[in-house]
């Protein structure tokens, strides 16, 4: 099963992946994590991605994408993964649907975790961090919608997209995805080689 996880800040997302991964043995693939593995392995691509990471600016798509690329080689993707983080723009997605093409093995399903922006912000102003004060809440939604809105269209128009409701407990809204991937569980197996 190869998967993209979408979700706004507050959502629940890093709790249901969590899940997900340990209920379907998938990799769990954040572009954060890989960058610094890259960089912590010293490859030229991640020496390339640290000169950036190291002056606090955006990895440009073309190092990012390549990271991507060499990470999805790896032997534990074989089995399925959970992008987290990635595409984060319509440009990263069809990118990413090109180079997935060329290996013949595309997306199974794209998940959003979808939670209404009064319930995000109450979630967010009550975890107490420094970084959850309303003004930046609001200017973190406001990115995300931006940024997202044209991956959700994207990703519909291709039948990929699954949106699940964010709203009720932990295990109610897990056992809205697992129904969501469980369905899909025949169509993965046909993209499986």
């Amino acid at each position: 099963m190869r998967m993209v996880f979408i979700g706004p800040p507050g959502a629940g997302k890093g709790t249901q992946a969590a899940l997900l991964i340990q209920r379907y043995g998938l990799v769990h693939l954040s572009t954060g994590d890989m960058l610094r593995a890259a960089r912590d392995a010293q490859t030229e691509i991640g020496k390339l991605a640290d000169r950036y990471m190291s002056a606090g600016q955006l990895v440009p798509d073309d190092i990012i994408l390549a990271i991507v690329k060499e990470r999805l080689a790896a032997a534990d993707c074989r089995t399925g993964y959970l992008l987290d983080g990635f595409p984060r723009t319509l440009a990263q997605a069809e990118a990413l649907d090109r180079m997935l093409a060329e290996t013949g093995e595309p997306l199974d399903v794209v998940l959003e975790l979808r939670v209404p922006d009064e319930e995000l912000f109450r979630r967010l102003s009550g975890r107490g961090r420094s970084d959850d004060k309303p003004e930046v809440i609001r200017q973190r939604l406001v990115a995300y919608r931006q940024q997202t809105e044209p991956l959700l269209d994207y990703y519909q128009q291709r039948r990929l997209l699954k949106t699940i409701d964010g709203m009720g407990t932990v295990e109610e809204i897990f056992q809205r995805i697992q129904q969501v991937v469980d369905s899909l569980g025949d169509r993965a197996g046909r993209h499986r080689k």
